[in-house]
Protein backbone atom coordinates (compact mmCIF):
# COMPACT_ATOMS: atom_id res chain seq x y z
CA UNK A 1 0.00 0.00 0.00
CA UNK A 2 2.99 2.54 0.89
CA UNK A 3 4.24 1.53 -2.45
CA UNK A 4 0.83 2.52 -4.36
CA UNK A 5 0.90 6.36 -2.41
CA UNK A 6 4.70 6.80 -3.43
CA UNK A 7 3.78 5.62 -6.94
CA UNK A 8 0.75 7.90 -7.04
CA UNK A 9 2.18 10.83 -5.15
CA UNK A 10 5.47 10.66 -7.83
CA UNK A 11 2.68 10.69 -10.57
CA UNK A 12 0.97 13.73 -9.34
CA UNK A 13 4.43 16.05 -8.60
CA UNK A 14 4.62 16.90 -12.16
CA UNK A 15 0.84 18.04 -12.13
CA UNK A 16 1.66 20.52 -9.81
CA UNK A 17 4.17 22.33 -11.09
CA UNK A 18 2.44 25.26 -13.23
CA UNK A 19 5.69 26.22 -14.82
CA UNK A 20 6.64 23.03 -16.35
CA UNK A 21 6.08 22.62 -20.25
CA UNK A 22 4.76 25.98 -22.12
CA UNK A 23 0.82 25.69 -22.74
CA UNK A 24 0.10 26.38 -26.08
CA UNK A 25 -2.69 29.33 -26.31
CA UNK A 26 -3.29 29.66 -29.79
CA UNK A 27 -4.39 27.88 -32.79
CA UNK A 28 -7.23 26.08 -31.64
CA UNK A 29 -7.77 23.90 -34.68
CA UNK A 30 -7.95 20.42 -34.73
CA UNK A 31 -5.56 18.60 -37.32
CA UNK A 32 -7.27 15.95 -38.75
CA UNK A 33 -5.15 15.33 -41.77
CA UNK A 34 -4.24 11.95 -41.90
CA UNK A 35 -6.58 10.67 -39.01
CA UNK A 36 -9.57 8.27 -39.12
CA UNK A 37 -12.52 7.69 -37.04
CA UNK A 38 -15.89 5.22 -36.42
CA UNK A 39 -17.30 7.72 -39.57
CA UNK A 40 -14.67 6.84 -41.85
CA UNK A 41 -14.89 3.60 -41.31
CA UNK A 42 -18.24 3.73 -42.09
CA UNK A 43 -18.15 5.39 -45.09
CA UNK A 44 -15.50 2.72 -46.71
CA UNK A 45 -17.69 0.08 -45.61
CA UNK A 46 -20.66 1.39 -47.49
CA UNK A 47 -18.81 3.21 -49.82
CA UNK A 48 -20.03 6.75 -49.54
CA UNK A 49 -18.27 10.01 -50.83
CA UNK A 50 -15.40 10.96 -48.31
CA UNK A 51 -16.08 13.79 -45.90
CA UNK A 52 -15.01 17.01 -47.24
CA UNK A 53 -12.50 19.39 -44.97
CA UNK A 54 -14.00 22.80 -44.19
CA UNK A 55 -11.98 24.45 -41.74
CA UNK A 56 -13.99 27.64 -42.09
CA UNK A 57 -17.33 26.43 -41.79
CA UNK A 58 -18.08 27.70 -38.24
CA UNK A 59 -21.53 26.23 -36.92
CA UNK A 60 -20.74 22.50 -38.04
CA UNK A 61 -22.20 20.60 -35.62
CA UNK A 62 -20.39 17.48 -34.72
CA UNK A 63 -22.27 14.27 -33.63
CA UNK A 64 -20.90 11.21 -31.14
CA UNK A 65 -23.38 8.28 -30.45
CA UNK A 66 -23.18 5.58 -28.30
CA UNK A 67 -26.04 2.83 -27.08
CA UNK A 68 -24.62 0.35 -24.81
CA UNK A 69 -26.02 -1.60 -21.72
CA UNK A 70 -23.70 -1.34 -18.34
CA UNK A 71 -24.43 -2.16 -14.40
CA UNK A 72 -26.66 0.67 -12.38
CA UNK A 73 -26.28 2.11 -9.05
CA UNK A 74 -28.17 0.40 -6.91
CA UNK A 75 -28.06 -3.11 -8.59
CA UNK A 76 -29.00 -4.37 -12.43
CA UNK A 77 -28.46 -3.18 -15.68
CA UNK A 78 -29.72 -0.77 -17.90
CA UNK A 79 -29.63 0.31 -21.77
CA UNK A 80 -27.84 3.59 -21.64
CA UNK A 81 -27.69 5.98 -25.15
CA UNK A 82 -25.30 8.75 -24.79
CA UNK A 83 -25.29 11.71 -27.63
CA UNK A 84 -22.91 14.27 -27.35
CA UNK A 85 -23.02 17.26 -30.12
CA UNK A 86 -19.83 19.58 -30.24
CA UNK A 87 -20.27 22.85 -32.00
CA UNK A 88 -18.14 26.33 -32.49
CA UNK A 89 -19.86 29.50 -31.62
CA UNK A 90 -17.32 31.73 -32.83
CA UNK A 91 -14.03 32.15 -34.63
CA UNK A 92 -12.40 28.92 -34.02
CA UNK A 93 -8.79 29.75 -33.04
CA UNK A 94 -10.24 32.06 -30.60
CA UNK A 95 -13.33 30.04 -29.07
CA UNK A 96 -13.70 27.07 -27.46
CA UNK A 97 -15.86 23.99 -28.65
CA UNK A 98 -19.16 24.25 -26.71
CA UNK A 99 -20.78 20.79 -26.18
CA UNK A 100 -23.88 19.50 -25.07
CA UNK A 101 -24.67 15.40 -23.96
CA UNK A 102 -27.89 14.24 -23.14
CA UNK A 103 -27.13 10.35 -21.61
CA UNK A 104 -31.06 8.65 -20.57
CA UNK A 105 -31.14 5.58 -19.33
CA UNK A 106 -33.92 2.68 -18.71
CA UNK A 107 -33.78 -0.68 -17.56
CA UNK A 108 -37.47 -1.16 -18.70
CA UNK A 109 -38.69 -2.08 -14.98
CA UNK A 110 -39.51 1.73 -13.55
CA UNK A 111 -35.89 2.98 -13.30
CA UNK A 112 -34.56 6.10 -15.73
CA UNK A 113 -32.91 8.64 -15.88
CA UNK A 114 -32.28 12.00 -18.64
CA UNK A 115 -29.29 13.47 -17.90
CA UNK A 116 -28.72 16.41 -19.75
CA UNK A 117 -25.34 19.08 -19.90
CA UNK A 118 -23.72 21.29 -21.06
CA UNK A 119 -20.66 23.89 -21.75
CA UNK A 120 -21.50 26.86 -24.12
CA UNK A 121 -19.39 29.54 -25.26
CA UNK A 122 -19.58 32.29 -27.00
CA UNK A 123 -17.64 34.17 -29.70
CA UNK A 124 -13.78 35.14 -28.31
CA UNK A 125 -15.10 32.74 -25.05
CA UNK A 126 -16.28 35.97 -23.71
CA UNK A 127 -19.23 34.17 -21.67
CA UNK A 128 -19.22 30.34 -20.77
CA UNK A 129 -22.88 28.93 -20.27
CA UNK A 130 -22.82 25.96 -17.86
CA UNK A 131 -26.00 23.95 -17.57
CA UNK A 132 -26.63 20.40 -15.33
CA UNK A 133 -30.57 19.05 -15.56
CA UNK A 134 -31.68 15.50 -14.90
CA UNK A 135 -34.58 13.92 -13.82
CA UNK A 136 -33.84 10.52 -11.99
CA UNK A 137 -35.19 7.22 -10.36
CA UNK A 138 -33.38 5.40 -8.48
CA UNK A 139 -32.59 3.37 -5.60
CA UNK A 140 -28.87 3.49 -4.84
CA UNK A 141 -26.55 1.66 -2.32
CA UNK A 142 -25.29 3.94 0.46
CA UNK A 143 -22.04 2.51 3.20
CA UNK A 144 -22.95 5.62 5.14
CA UNK A 145 -20.31 8.34 6.02
CA UNK A 146 -16.59 7.75 6.30
CA UNK A 147 -14.39 5.13 5.38
CA UNK A 148 -13.47 1.41 6.88
CA UNK A 149 -16.82 -0.06 6.01
CA UNK A 150 -17.11 -3.18 4.61
CA UNK A 151 -18.47 -4.10 0.93
CA UNK A 152 -21.30 -5.75 2.11
CA UNK A 153 -22.45 -3.11 4.98
CA UNK A 154 -24.37 -1.09 2.99
CA UNK A 155 -27.99 0.04 2.69
CA UNK A 156 -30.13 0.62 -0.53
CA UNK A 157 -31.97 3.37 -0.61
CA UNK A 158 -35.10 4.45 -3.17
CA UNK A 159 -36.06 7.89 -4.02
CA UNK A 160 -36.43 10.72 -7.50
CA UNK A 161 -34.22 12.95 -8.10
CA UNK A 162 -34.28 16.51 -9.51
CA UNK A 163 -30.98 18.61 -10.35
CA UNK A 164 -31.29 21.99 -11.98
CA UNK A 165 -27.80 24.07 -12.06
CA UNK A 166 -27.16 26.94 -13.93
CA UNK A 167 -24.22 29.63 -14.16
CA UNK A 168 -23.23 32.13 -16.58
CA UNK A 169 -19.39 33.13 -16.42
CA UNK A 170 -17.77 36.63 -18.07
CA UNK A 171 -14.11 36.74 -19.32
CA UNK A 172 -12.57 39.12 -16.67
CA UNK A 173 -8.62 38.26 -18.31
CA UNK A 174 -7.43 35.73 -20.92
CA UNK A 175 -8.67 32.33 -19.82
CA UNK A 176 -10.13 33.39 -16.07
CA UNK A 177 -13.85 33.72 -16.21
CA UNK A 178 -15.72 34.70 -12.97
CA UNK A 179 -19.78 34.30 -12.71
CA UNK A 180 -22.69 33.18 -10.45
CA UNK A 181 -25.13 30.72 -10.38
CA UNK A 182 -27.98 28.62 -9.45
CA UNK A 183 -28.38 25.04 -7.79
CA UNK A 184 -31.36 22.84 -7.19
CA UNK A 185 -31.17 19.47 -5.79
CA UNK A 186 -34.67 17.82 -5.20
CA UNK A 187 -35.23 14.49 -3.38
CA UNK A 188 -38.56 13.33 -3.21
CA UNK A 189 -39.76 10.17 -1.23
CA UNK A 190 -36.75 8.97 0.40
CA UNK A 191 -37.13 5.54 1.41
CA UNK A 192 -35.85 2.28 2.57
CA UNK A 193 -36.03 0.23 -0.27
CA UNK A 194 -35.87 -3.18 0.93
CA UNK A 195 -36.32 -3.47 4.82
CA UNK A 196 -35.41 -7.54 4.28
CA UNK A 197 -32.06 -6.08 2.73
CA UNK A 198 -31.75 -3.38 5.03
CA UNK A 199 -32.40 -5.68 7.94
CA UNK A 200 -35.51 -3.46 9.14
CA UNK A 201 -32.79 -0.20 9.88
CA UNK A 202 -34.11 3.51 8.87
CA UNK A 203 -31.65 5.40 6.44
CA UNK A 204 -31.40 7.71 9.74
CA UNK A 205 -30.05 4.96 11.77
CA UNK A 206 -27.90 3.80 9.83
CA UNK A 207 -25.92 6.99 8.24
CA UNK A 208 -26.03 8.00 12.33
CA UNK A 209 -26.95 11.78 10.27
CA UNK A 210 -29.91 13.50 10.73
CA UNK A 211 -30.09 15.71 7.57
CA UNK A 212 -32.11 14.31 4.95
CA UNK A 213 -32.49 10.76 6.40
CA UNK A 214 -36.04 11.28 7.31
CA UNK A 215 -37.91 8.10 5.86
CA UNK A 216 -40.80 9.30 3.72
CA UNK A 217 -39.68 12.69 3.20
CA UNK A 218 -38.67 14.89 0.55
CA UNK A 219 -35.30 16.97 1.02
CA UNK A 220 -35.11 20.49 -0.73
CA UNK A 221 -32.25 22.47 -1.51
CA UNK A 222 -31.51 25.88 -3.66
CA UNK A 223 -29.49 28.38 -3.52
CA UNK A 224 -27.02 30.98 -5.62
CA UNK A 225 -23.62 29.82 -6.18
CA UNK A 226 -20.38 32.27 -7.06
CA UNK A 227 -18.83 30.38 -9.58
CA UNK A 228 -14.03 30.96 -10.56
CA UNK A 229 -12.99 29.21 -13.61
CA UNK A 230 -9.41 29.52 -15.21
CA UNK A 231 -9.26 27.04 -18.28
CA UNK A 232 -6.71 27.17 -21.28
CA UNK A 233 -8.36 23.79 -22.18
CA UNK A 234 -9.32 24.04 -26.07
CA UNK A 235 -11.74 21.02 -26.07
CA UNK A 236 -13.12 19.22 -22.43
CA UNK A 237 -14.13 16.54 -24.83
CA UNK A 238 -10.49 15.48 -25.18
CA UNK A 239 -8.16 18.21 -23.40
CA UNK A 240 -5.06 19.03 -24.58
CA UNK A 241 -2.19 20.30 -23.16
CA UNK A 242 -3.14 23.03 -20.70
CA UNK A 243 -4.62 23.83 -17.03
CA UNK A 244 -7.91 23.66 -15.56
CA UNK A 245 -9.16 25.10 -11.76
CA UNK A 246 -12.93 25.74 -10.45
CA UNK A 247 -13.85 27.04 -7.53
CA UNK A 248 -17.76 26.70 -6.85
CA UNK A 249 -19.28 28.15 -3.45
CA UNK A 250 -22.77 27.44 -2.76
CA UNK A 251 -25.13 29.03 -0.42
CA UNK A 252 -28.36 26.96 0.08
CA UNK A 253 -30.54 28.63 2.18
CA UNK A 254 -34.26 28.83 3.56
CA UNK A 255 -34.99 32.14 2.12
CA UNK A 256 -34.43 30.42 -1.43
CA UNK A 257 -36.78 27.26 -0.14
CA UNK A 258 -34.08 24.82 1.41
CA UNK A 259 -35.17 22.72 4.07
CA UNK A 260 -31.72 23.70 6.20
CA UNK A 261 -29.53 26.80 5.39
CA UNK A 262 -26.34 25.19 4.62
CA UNK A 263 -22.96 25.98 2.27
CA UNK A 264 -20.60 24.01 0.40
CA UNK A 265 -17.04 24.56 -1.29
CA UNK A 266 -16.00 22.56 -4.54
CA UNK A 267 -12.08 23.18 -5.49
CA UNK A 268 -11.26 21.17 -8.93
CA UNK A 269 -7.83 21.65 -10.67
CA UNK A 270 -6.49 19.50 -13.46
CA UNK A 271 -3.36 19.43 -15.55
CA UNK A 272 -2.16 17.81 -19.02
CA UNK A 273 1.27 17.13 -20.70
CA UNK A 274 2.29 16.73 -23.83
CA UNK A 275 4.86 14.10 -23.77
CA UNK A 276 5.79 14.25 -27.38
CA UNK A 277 4.69 17.15 -29.79
CA UNK A 278 4.30 14.81 -32.71
CA UNK A 279 2.23 11.95 -33.38
CA UNK A 280 1.23 9.59 -31.60
CA UNK A 281 -0.12 11.36 -28.74
CA UNK A 282 1.25 10.64 -25.45
CA UNK A 283 -0.10 12.62 -22.43
CA UNK A 284 -0.29 12.84 -19.03
CA UNK A 285 -3.26 14.19 -17.14
CA UNK A 286 -4.06 14.86 -13.70
CA UNK A 287 -6.85 15.79 -11.83
CA UNK A 288 -7.70 16.27 -7.95
CA UNK A 289 -10.53 17.95 -6.25
CA UNK A 290 -11.34 18.89 -2.85
CA UNK A 291 -14.92 19.12 -1.83
CA UNK A 292 -16.40 20.29 1.47
CA UNK A 293 -19.30 21.12 3.75
CA UNK A 294 -19.01 24.73 5.25
CA UNK A 295 -21.37 24.14 7.46
CA UNK A 296 -23.50 22.17 9.56
CA UNK A 297 -26.97 21.23 7.87
CA UNK A 298 -26.35 19.87 4.44
CA UNK A 299 -28.63 17.25 3.72
CA UNK A 300 -26.86 13.76 3.11
CA UNK A 301 -27.84 12.75 -0.24
CA UNK A 302 -25.67 16.58 -0.95
CA UNK A 303 -23.00 15.01 0.75
CA UNK A 304 -19.68 14.84 -0.62
CA UNK A 305 -18.93 11.22 -2.22
CA UNK A 306 -16.86 9.33 -4.77
CA UNK A 307 -18.44 9.24 -8.18
CA UNK A 308 -20.72 12.52 -7.23
CA UNK A 309 -18.58 15.10 -8.68
CA UNK A 310 -20.61 17.27 -11.19
CA UNK A 311 -19.57 14.97 -14.21
CA UNK A 312 -20.10 11.82 -12.10
CA UNK A 313 -16.78 10.56 -13.45
CA UNK A 314 -14.75 10.24 -10.47
CA UNK A 315 -13.52 7.17 -9.01
CA UNK A 316 -13.23 4.34 -11.64
CA UNK A 317 -13.10 1.10 -9.73
CA UNK A 318 -15.76 2.27 -7.06
CA UNK A 319 -19.10 1.99 -6.70
CA UNK A 320 -20.96 5.65 -7.29
CA UNK A 321 -21.09 7.08 -3.77
CA UNK A 322 -19.03 4.42 -2.47
CA UNK A 323 -17.40 6.80 -0.17
CA UNK A 324 -19.21 9.89 1.52
CA UNK A 325 -18.64 12.39 4.08
CA UNK A 326 -18.69 16.23 5.39
CA UNK A 327 -15.33 16.57 3.32
CA UNK A 328 -13.60 14.66 0.59
CA UNK A 329 -10.60 14.17 -1.42
CA UNK A 330 -9.66 12.81 -4.48
CA UNK A 331 -6.95 12.55 -6.07
CA UNK A 332 -6.48 11.17 -10.02
CA UNK A 333 -3.21 10.48 -12.92
CA UNK A 334 -4.19 9.04 -16.12
CA UNK A 335 -1.44 8.09 -19.04
CA UNK A 336 -3.25 8.79 -22.33
CA UNK A 337 -1.44 7.22 -25.60
CA UNK A 338 -2.27 5.85 -29.14
CA UNK A 339 -2.31 2.50 -30.68
CA UNK A 340 -2.64 3.47 -34.12
CA UNK A 341 -0.64 6.50 -35.73
CA UNK A 342 -3.96 7.12 -37.49
CA UNK A 343 -5.84 8.02 -34.29
CA UNK A 344 -8.68 5.55 -34.68
CA UNK A 345 -7.56 3.50 -31.34
CA UNK A 346 -5.68 4.31 -27.85
CA UNK A 347 -5.56 3.34 -24.91
CA UNK A 348 -4.94 4.74 -21.63
CA UNK A 349 -3.59 3.49 -17.82
CA UNK A 350 -4.80 5.41 -14.68
CA UNK A 351 -5.09 5.16 -10.50
CA UNK A 352 -6.54 7.06 -8.45
CA UNK A 353 -7.02 7.43 -4.47
CA UNK A 354 -10.06 9.20 -2.31
CA UNK A 355 -11.00 9.35 1.59
CA UNK A 356 -14.04 10.61 3.33
CA UNK A 357 -14.21 12.14 6.22
CA UNK A 358 -15.35 10.10 9.11
CA UNK A 359 -18.59 10.69 10.57
CA UNK A 360 -17.39 11.91 14.60
CA UNK A 361 -13.70 13.47 14.07
CA UNK A 362 -14.35 14.58 10.44
CA UNK A 363 -10.78 13.57 9.89
CA UNK A 364 -9.75 11.94 6.67
CA UNK A 365 -8.69 8.39 8.14
CA UNK A 366 -9.16 5.58 5.27
CA UNK A 367 -7.77 6.54 2.14
CA UNK A 368 -9.33 4.24 -0.90
CA UNK A 369 -6.77 3.55 -3.96
CA UNK A 370 -8.18 2.04 -6.81
CA UNK A 371 -6.76 1.56 -10.94
CA UNK A 372 -7.05 0.30 -13.96
CA UNK A 373 -6.87 0.64 -18.02
CA UNK A 374 -9.14 1.64 -21.13
CA UNK A 375 -9.13 1.69 -24.90
CA UNK A 376 -10.20 4.91 -27.06
CA UNK A 377 -11.69 4.67 -30.13
CA UNK A 378 -12.35 7.75 -32.36
CA UNK A 379 -16.04 8.20 -32.94
CA UNK A 380 -15.54 11.72 -34.17
CA UNK A 381 -12.07 13.22 -35.03
CA UNK A 382 -13.23 16.67 -35.77
CA UNK A 383 -14.64 16.97 -32.56
CA UNK A 384 -11.55 14.79 -31.11
CA UNK A 385 -14.77 12.49 -29.13
CA UNK A 386 -13.37 9.15 -27.91
CA UNK A 387 -15.61 6.04 -27.16
CA UNK A 388 -13.93 5.55 -23.82
CA UNK A 389 -13.88 1.50 -22.49
CA UNK A 390 -12.39 1.61 -19.14
CA UNK A 391 -12.13 -0.99 -16.66
CA UNK A 392 -11.42 -0.26 -12.37
CA UNK A 393 -10.84 -2.41 -9.89
CA UNK A 394 -10.30 -1.44 -6.15
CA UNK A 395 -9.93 -3.98 -3.16
CA UNK A 396 -13.27 -5.10 -3.20
CA UNK A 397 -14.91 -3.73 -6.24
CA UNK A 398 -14.46 -4.05 -10.35
CA UNK A 399 -16.24 -2.61 -13.11
CA UNK A 400 -16.12 -1.29 -17.15
CA UNK A 401 -17.20 2.18 -17.70
CA UNK A 402 -18.71 3.02 -20.91
CA UNK A 403 -18.88 6.97 -22.27
CA UNK A 404 -18.14 9.45 -24.90
CA UNK A 405 -15.01 11.61 -23.69
CA UNK A 406 -12.61 11.16 -21.44
CA UNK A 407 -13.16 10.79 -17.72
CA UNK A 408 -11.34 14.27 -17.12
Amino acid sequence: MGKFFLLLFLCFLPGLLFAQGPIDKGHLNVDTTGKKDIIDIGRTLFKSKSRPNLPDEKRKVYFSFLPFSTSIPGGGTALVTTTTAGVYLGDRNTTYLSTITFAPYSNIKGRYGFPVRSSIWLNNNKWNIQGDTRFMVYPQFTWGLGGGQPESDRFLVNYNYIRFYQAVLKKIEPYFFVGAGYALDYYIDIENSDNSINNGNTISNFTQYRFGTSTDKNSFSSGPTVNLLYDTRKNDLNPLPGIYANVVYRYSGVVFGSNNSWQSLYLDFRKYISLNHGDPKSELAFWSFYWTTLTTGAPYLDLPAIGMDPYNRSGRGFEQNRYRGKRLFDLEAEYRGDITHNGLLGFVLFANANSASQLKSNRFVYWNPAAGTGLRIKFNKNSDTNICIDYGFSRDYSSVRFGLGEAF
